[in-house]
């Protein structure tokens, strides 16, 4: 089954018209998108969008060929003009399914916002899943225990809970080729979106490109061990838990613990905690070496520098006098134990830490000596993890990146 990807952007087009935004004020020449479409083997058209036919010939296909097009979401503003010798376009009703004159059946998925998926089976056995802008599937009975889709063309960055739905029920394979479309401003095109992909497992395609379903190798892994790295307030966690949106399940190692009485961390809490999947779960525990050291799903750990603290507490390492008779000892012996831990997991694990040697210098040498070990275990961590990202303001740097 042979797809060509006339458009890949949301309904809206990339650059949205009239938007000053910064990712609009990029998305020009070849990282502009049309609003998304897909032809199928030349005789299946999902969603029908302005220009489809010239973009079918800018990717080397006529729409002569077409029997059958299905909308997949509600068409805002004027009615898209249909296009002289193509049939009328129109939606299948959920659970239904339509067997088209070229041999392909096409199967109605529902979806949990407004418009329908549709599951796509080519002559030659292999299938597709394409999901409308903003949906997912609105349960997994219909593709539990079926074989993975061959394809999977869906709002990965806009929805990313889609993909956990569609892994955890196994339409989602290894060998699954899972393609964002319907992309949006939210997310400035090139490279960040390219890693936003990757950390999805999936990949953004240009506008024109054909995919041959069954044909594309599997994606590349995620990194096992990464560290996130950033100051105060960077973003730096909502990186780490965008890196595992699309995981199943995942324990949130929370290594702040509560504090009684404190109504800022209190809150600060409550917002990570409101942020995160509800599959999601979530240890407040600085006893890490333990959970590295288990067979499970992915760990977000979330700080290293709050771990120092109490591992800085543990061994009276605020006091010059227990230092220097043996603090010092003890705590980089604790975070060997930490380092080494990192060093042989085989759980995937994304770990957040604060970067704070770049400001001014503690006036106190408790002060003073915790950003030192800090420094000291941000390195020593970073050197076991395969990814290591830098995040300021917002951005994403990559410090460290495994080979591709």
């Amino acid at each position: 089954m042979e797809l060509t990807l006339l458009g890949t952007g949301t309904p809206e087009g990339l650059p949205r018209p009239g938007c000053p935004c910064a990712a609009c004020a990029v998305s020009v020449g070849a990282r502009a998108r049309a609003a998304t479409a897909v032809l199928v083997d030349g005789a299946l058209l999902l969603d029908l969008t302005p220009g489809a036919v010239l973009a079918g010939a800018r990717a080397g296909h006529s729409l002569a060929g077409v029997r059958q097009v299905l909308l997949t979401h509600p068409h805002d503003g004027p009615p898209v003009e249909l296009p002289p010798g193509l049939p009328a376009a129109g939606r299948v009703p959920d659970g239904r399914e339509l067997a088209v004159i070229s041999g392909h059946r096409v199967r109605a998925v529902p979806v949990d916002a407004p418009g329908t998926g549709y599951e796509v089976t080519g002559p030659d056995g292999t299938r597709l899943l394409y999901l409308p802008p903003g949906g997912a599937p609105a349960g997994t009975n219909g593709v539990r225990g079926r074989r993975p889709y061959d394809v999977v063309l869906a709002d990965v960055l806009g929805r990313p809970d889609a993909l956990v739905r569609l892994r955890a029920s196994g339409a989602v394979g290894p060998a699954t080729d899972v393609i964002a479309v319907h992309l949006d401003h939210d997310v400035p095109p090139g490279p960040e979106l390219e890693r936003r992909c990757a950390a999805a497992g999936a990949r953004a395609v240009p506008d024109g490109a054909t995919v041959v379903a069954g044909e594309y190798p599997p994606a590349p892994a995620p990194p096992r061990r990464t560290l996130v790295l950033g100051g105060a307030r960077s973003g730096k966690s909502f990186e780490a838990e965008r890196r595992l949106a699309t995981f199943p399940e995942v324990v949130y190692v929370a290594t702040g613990g509560s504090r009684e009485g404190d109504a800022d961390w209190a809150q600060r809490v409550g917002l990570h905690r409101d942020r995160r999947p509800a599959s999601w779960r979530t240890v407040e525990t600085c006893e890490v070496v333990p959970l590295l050291e288990e067979q499970g799903p992915p760990l977000l750990i979330d700080c290293l520098a709050l771990w120092l603290t109490d591992a800085m507490d543990r061994a009276g390492a605020w006091d010059d006098a227990v230092w220097a008779a043996g603090g010092a000892k003890e705590l980089r012996e604790r975070t060997a134990d930490l380092v080494a831990a990192v060093r042989a997991t085989r759980r995937t694990v994304v770990l957040v830490s604060n970067e704070v040697g770049a400001g001014v210098v503690p006036a106190t040498a408790s002060g003073r000596r915790f950003r030192d070990e800090l420094g000291r275990l941000n390195n020593a961590v970073a050197g076991e993890c395969e990814h290591v990202l830098l995040v300021v303001a917002g951005q994403a740097l990559v410090l460290r990146e495994p080979p591709r």
